[in-house]
């Protein structure tokens, strides 16, 4: 089994910063890419971040110039840093891995439980 286990969110005032982190675990061969999604009541599930093993990083458009992907690869952890946050980031955050189960060598997308952030005055 695999498990992604996400902390970092919370209530922070706009203009505010929060951390997240997302640490994999398990039956775990190669990870792939790891990253960040989220989805607002009434929205779709979209990409926040993603970073390749490689270093490779691509963001959204609306968090480009605020929020900062990092990975420790020795780790399995993936971070994500948000900076002047907008009422707009509020939302249920989600970790994602792109990962080779080492059981079955079986490559597949692997899901965090989320983790909310709002951000509010």
């Amino acid at each position: 089994q695999v498990q992604l286990v996400e902390s970092g969110g919370g209530l922070v005032q706009p203009g505010g910063s929060l951390r997240l982190s997302c640490v994999a675990s398990g039956s775990i061969f190669r990870i792939n890419a790891m990253g960040w999604y989220r989805q607002a009541p009434g929205k779709e599930r979209e990409l926040v971040a993603a970073a390749t093993s490689g270093g490779s990083t691509n963001y959204a458009d609306s968090v480009k110039g605020r929020f900062s992907i990092s990975r420790d690869n020795a780790k399995n952890t993936v971070y994500l840093q948000m900076n002047s946050l907008k009422p707009e980031d509020t939302a249920v955050y989600y970790c994602n891995a792109d990962l080779v189960n080492s059981r079955y060598l079986l490559r597949r997308d692997y899901w965090g439980q989320g983790t909310q952030v709002t951000v509010s005055s």
